[in-house]
């Protein structure tokens, strides 16, 4: 997670469209004497059976989850639940020869939605690709490639980035390679959420995920005074104007997120004498961010979010 880290303060320390506002930080973190605590499944949406086929719903969620704005009845919830249900129907339906086969119709048969998804092909693609690599490499169970990874977030990160080329988050922005990992990550904080820190979510090295970026926390932020965006940025993302993935203002929007939340974690940590973590201070940012339906976030068709 360290090139996350660094390509991230670097975007930051160039950026041209998005401010990170150092007293903005420093007037949130003095109002938090303690990280709110959010229950992981707070909403009662995601399958959890305390084993293996936890691990397997988990990866294939992660594996979708990603830009529901273009349908505005669509989003998360419908994804987590609608897949709970299917697999509490039918126990192999993410079993590996099948997730190699679906067709778009039948994931939306999956997730009782019954017009196309957003992105469906891609949707479909990854699908084929968990598939494909987990029956080569892990014996078509996601339980192994986290038991793989000997209870290093750091190291399970890695081996989903590199046996899954759909988790591969990254961008070049000013000639710089930028990595973010959105999905590789929130898999890692998944697990721990979901196990509770033991079992398939215990990982040593847990507070080294930074924050997911994706399309809520960068405006809840703004809403927060800790980003400041241009005129021009602020104006196109008021008009609902699609920004393009990989675009300068796209990046920065992603990568200033995370380098903000970072530089709030070392604050708060300061304050409380107590270490924070990244991914309670995302689930934070996260749940607070969905409970204002009027917020108003950038609009990127991508895979990785």
């Amino acid at each position: 997670m360290d090139d996350v880290r660094a390509s991230s303060a670097w975007v930051a320390s160039h950026s041209s469209h998005v401010v990170v506002d150092s007293s903005g930080i420093e007037k949130v973190a003095e109002t938090i004497d303690t990280i709110p605590k959010v229950n992981w499944d707070f909403e009662g949406i995601h399958y959890f059976d305390n084993g293996p086929l936890t691990v397997q719903y988990l990866f294939v969620l992660d594996a979708l989850n990603f830009c529901f704005w273009p349908d505005k009845d669509l989003n998360y919830d419908n994804l987590a639940a609608g897949l709970k249900a299917a697999l509490q129907n039918d126990k192999s339906v993410f079993d590996v020869d099948r997730l190699q086969k679906y067709t778009g119709p039948e994931l939306r048969e999956l997730l009782k939605w019954h017009r196309p998804l957003p992105l469906e092909d891609e949707r479909v693609r990854l699908l084929h690709e968990v598939g494909f690599e987990l029956e080569r490499s892990f014996d078509g169970k996601a339980s192994n490639l986290v038991e793989s990874c000997g209870k290093s977030a750091v190291k399970l990160v890695a081996l989903v980035t590199r046996h899954f080329p759909g988790f591969r988050d990254h961008s070049v922005y000013k000639g710089h390679q930028v990595f973010l990992y959105k999905r590789a990550q929130i898999f890692a904080a998944d697990l721990w959420g979901a196990f509770g820190g033991r079992g398939y979510g215990e990982f040593y090295d847990i507070g080294s995920i930074t924050i997911m970026a994706d399309y809520i926390v960068p405006a809840v932020l703004r809403q927060l005074g800790v980003l400041k965006y241009s005129a021009t940025l602020a104006s196109r993302i008021e008009a609902n104007s699609q920004i393009d993935a990989g675009s300068e203002e796209e990046v920065e929007l992603r990568a200033c997120s995370i380098y903000a939340v970072e530089k709030m974690k070392e604050l708060i940590s300061m304050k409380s004498g107590k270490q924070v973590l990244s991914i309670e201070l995302d689930l934070w940012l996260w749940s607070f961010g969905i409970q204002c339906p009027a917020l108003q976030h950038h609009r990127t068709l991508s895979i990785y979010y």
